[in-house]
C-alpha cells in the first residue's frame, strides 16, 4: 500500500484569471469542472465517433491483459482504421481481434510524421474540431500538442511523467487517476520517465519496499472533468468504463528549453538531459577508485546534490 493518500481537490466555475494567478502558480493537481469544452461531451459517441472521425488509418496498441507495461512492452502495435478502433474498443468482446477476444486497446493519437509533427487533434481529425473547445487558460503561442486518447473498458497505463504542463480532457467515460509528487521519485523505481511500479493498488513490497512512502493523490473523471497535471508529477490511469480524452499540453518553460526533436512532450529538458550526461561521466571517473573509496565520495557528491540543487519551496 502507498504512503498517505489524498484526494485531487475539485473546483468548478474557475476563471482564467482565477487559474493563471492563484492555482497555477501552486503546481499541484487540481479537477476543474464546468468549463465549456463545446458540444463533444454530448456528441461523441461511439457511433458519431465512427461516421465522422472516418476511416483514417491509425497505430494503436493491443493488449492481452488490462495492466500496460512499457517498460516490459506487454503489447503490440498494430493499425486499424480509425473507426473499426473506436468500435473495438467499445466492446468488452470482440469477434474480431489481434491477440485474444477480450484483447485491450489503446489510441495515442500522432502527427502526420510523428518523427517531425506534434499530434493535434485539429490537424489529424478536422472533422471533429468544432466540436470541442480547449481551456483558454495558457498563451497560444505556449501551446504544444492535442492528443486524442481512446481506451478499452479496465485498461491501465503505466505510471509516468510529461515534460509539460498538460490538461486531461475527459470527454465520455469515467477514469481514475493517481497521480504522485515529482518529490517522490525516489520511491517510485524509475526506468526513464516510467515507473517499474506496475500494480499500484498491490504492489510487491518485497521487491519495491520504498514504494509504501510515496504519496497517493487520486481523482475520479467524468464526462466534462478536465484535470491539470502539472510538468514533472507522475500519473497512472485506469479507464473505468470507454472513454475518449484528449490532452493538451503546453510550454511551462521557454521553448529554448526543450528539445526540439521532440514531437511527444516527454524528452527531459536539454539542460536536465546534458547534466545527466555530465553525471554518467561523473560515476565512469569514480569508477576507476577502489570500492570503499568510491562509496564514500560517490556519498559526497549525493550531499553536494542535495544542498545545491534540492529545493525548499515544494512539499
Amino acid at each position: 500500500m502507498a504512503g498517505q493518500r489524498f484526494l485531487v481537490p475539485r473546483l468548478e466555475g474557475v476563471s482564467q484569471e482565477q487559474f493563471t494567478e492563484h492555482l497555477y502558480p501552486q503546481r499541484k493537481p487540481l479537477v476543474l469542472e464546468g468549463i465549456d469544452l463545446g458540444a463533444c461531451t454530448s456528441k461523441w459517441t461511439v457511433d458519431y465517433l465512427s461516421q465522422v472521425g472516418g476511416r483514417k488509418e491509425v497505430k494503436i496498441h493491443v493488449a492481452a491483459v488490462a495492466q500496460m507495461d512499457f517498460i516490459s512492452k506487454n503489447f503490440v502495435y498494430r493499425t486499424l482504421p480509425f473507426d473499426k478502433l473506436v468500435q473495438r474498443a467499445a466492446e468488452e468482446k470482440h469477434k474480431e481481434f489481434f491477440i485474444s477476444e477480450d484483447e485491450k486497446y489503446y489510441l495515442r493519437s500522432l502527427g502526420e510524421d510523428p518523427r517531425k509533427d506534434v499530434a493535434d487533434i485539429r490537424k489529424q481529425f478536422p472533422l471533429l474540431e468544432g466540436d470541442i473547445k480547449f481551456p483558454k487558460f495558457f498563451k497560444e503561442e505556449q501551446f504544444f500538442s492535442s492528443v486524442f486518447r481512446i481506451s478499452s473498458p479496465g485498461l491501465q497505463l503505466w505510471t509516468h511523467y510529461d515534460v509539460m504542463d498538460n490538461f486531461l480532457i475527459q470527454v465520455t467515460g469515467k477514469k481514475r487517476v493517481v497521480l504522485f509528487s515529482p518529490r517522490d521519485a525516489q520511491y517510485l523505481y524509475l526506468s526513464g520517465s516510467k515507473s517499474e511500479v506496475l500494480n499500484i493498488d498491490n504492489p510487491d513490497l518485497a521487491k519495491y519496499p520504498l514504494f509504501s512512502k510515496a504519496r497517493w493523490y487520486e481523482c475520479s473523471l467524468k464526462a466534462g472533468d478536465v484535470l491539470f497535471i502539472p510538468a514533472l508529477w507522475f500519473h497512472n490511469v485506469v479507464s473505468e468504463e470507454f472513454g475518449v480524452g484528449v490532452n493538451v499540453f503546453w510550454k511551462h518553460l521557454p521553448s529554448e528549453c526543450y528539445d526540439k526533436t521532440d514531437t511527444y512532450g516527454n524528452k527531459d529538458p536539454t539542460a536536465a538531459s546534458r547534466a545527466a550526461q555530465i553525471l554518467d561521466r561523473a560515476l565512469k571517473t569514480l569508477g576507476e577508485l577502489p570500492e570503499e573509496y568510491r562509496d564514500f565520495y560517490a556519498r559526497r557528491m549525493v550531499l553536494h546534490i542535495q544542498d545545491k540543487a534540492y529545493s525548499k519551496n515544494f512539499e
